[in-house]
């Protein structure tokens, strides 16, 4: 086992001689692989089963909000006398919340710990969710669900944070690779769930479960979650300190590549989960059932693939490697998927395609939590604002990318391969030209030497 994939020391993860002097609180990967935490961090990382199911709850509140509500779409078009191309706004501001969010909750961890911001979006979200299930028209449904969006993204932005106050390196690593399991079955259960709940009720019924989970997870954190953020490390100054914190971070290249890497790769996700249910259904001629056992296996793949990642892969093989690993295989997926589209191999059945869509998403399990881990390791001081930044980049991304992929009407799977092509070949531009793994290395090593 060569000196890069040795699980004690991963000098790969850790900033060339050149790259620190952007940022100034880098933390180095050589170091234990869990920082010496406050008590209640302590008690917490006693308690690894527990703290993983609040975080992964957390972390499965935006796929919630956005799949259980899929659904009801059509209902929603009936109920408030509304264009279609105007409903799915409700989509679109929710997700716009999540991601502008996510800068505001961000830094105000970093000033006041992870703790208070939370309970408070955990509050704000729940009132919203609650509004959307009252509104009259679709005008106010669409601010409720930007409300919505705005105040969940605490959940995910701070999720990330307390990962980082918790464990370090190849821990941390593992651990949002562990996430992916929880995270990785929401968008499986909820679109489900959201089904099942229009068989008793109606659109306004899945707003009300929703604000119930909600209270539900805000009463868990207040209880189980205690503060991770010790006030030694809590950032003093105000917006100019946080912005300050965000320009170092961005003027960081490694930290930019991972960001825009994972942000593309995001990219190619909602890609997916846009475009699938026409592609599928519509094109394919697959039923509703068979729609969603695909998405099922799907998802699946992504979680036993993120599984692999974290218990075999993470300490063994360097995270830049399997990255690269990753972003290859979601590449060629797409070229597949694109080539097939066009009808490169003459008609081509459900089976190639749904097949290469399940490599491309499996894929993901090994590049999406790489990228979070690689970026976070980049900084501690300002785990907040960094989670923040990787937040924001992933939703806007996505945010963009959706649309895109219905230009040529419902008809032909064309756009969305040509949108995950696209993302997939950005990424791994981004990964090569400013990450550089193998010049962060070689510096590392010549520091060492």
């Amino acid at each position: 086992m060569t000196e890069r994939d040795a699980p004690a020391e991963a000098p790969q993860e850790a900033p060339s001689i050149s790259d620190t002097s952007d940022i100034s609180d880098i933390s180095h990967p050589s170091q234990a692989a869990v920082p010496k935490p406050e008590p209640a961090a302590r008690s917490l990382r006693r308690t690894g089963l527990l703290v993983t199911l609040i975080l992964g709850g957390l972390t499965a509140t935006p796929p919630l909000a956005v799949d259980m509500y899929l659904p009801a779409l059509p209902e929603v078009t009936k109920s408030l006398s509304a264009p279609a191309a105007t409903v799915q706004l409700t989509l679109m501001a929710c997700l716009v919340g999540m991601a502008l969010g996510q800068l505001v909750v961000g830094p105000m961890s970093d000033r006041w710990g992870r703790r208070r911001p939370l309970l408070i979006g955990l509050a704000v979200y729940i009132v919203a969710t609650a509004l959307c299930a009252l509104a009259p028209n679709v005008q106010l449904l669409i601010a409720f669900r930007l409300a919505q969006g705005l105040a969940g993204a605490s959940a995910i932005v701070i999720a990330r944070a307390v990962v980082r106050d918790l464990y370090d390196g190849m821990a941390m690593a593992r651990f949002f690779s562990t996430l992916m399991l929880i995270s990785g079955v929401a968008p499986i259960v909820a679109p489900l769930i959201g089904g099942q709940i229009l068989r008793i009720t109606n659109w306004r019924g899945v707003f009300v479960v929703l604000t119930v989970l909600g209270v539900l997870l805000a009463a868990v954190v207040w209880v189980k979650l205690p503060e991770t953020l010790a006030p030694a490390e809590r950032h003093s100054g105000g917006v100019g300190e946080a912005l300050g914190a965000m320009r170092g971070l961005l003027a960081d290249g490694a930290f930019s590549g991972y960001m825009l890497t994972g942000g593309f790769a995001f990219a190619a996700l909602f890609a997916y989960i846009s475009a699938s249910p026409f592609v599928i259904q519509e094109i394919y001629g697959a039923s509703p059932q068979t729609f969603s056992l695909l998405f099922g296996l799907n998802s699946v793949g992504l979680v036993l693939v993120g599984q692999i990642n974290g218990k075999v892969l993470v300490g063994r093989v360097s995270l830049d490697r399997v990255l690269a690993v990753g972003l290859t295989i979601v590449t060629t997926a797409a070229t597949a998927l694109l080539l097939m589209s066009l009808g490169v191999f003459g008609e081509v059945g459900l089976a190639p395609v749904a097949a290469a869509l399940f490599v491309l998403m499996s894929a993901m399990g090994i590049t999406l939590p790489n990228t979070q881990a690689l970026a976070l390791m980049r900084t501690k001081r300002a785990a907040g604002s960094a989670s923040a930044l990787l937040g924001t980049s992933s939703f806007l991304v996505g945010a963009i990318a959706t649309p895109l992929v219905g230009v040529a009407g419902e008809h032909t799977a064309v756009p969305m391969a040509v949108v995950q092509l696209a993302a997939a070949l950005v990424a791994l531009a981004c990964f090569v030209g400013m990450c550089r793994p193998w010049n962060r290395r070689a510096s590392v090593e010549g520091a060492e030497s």
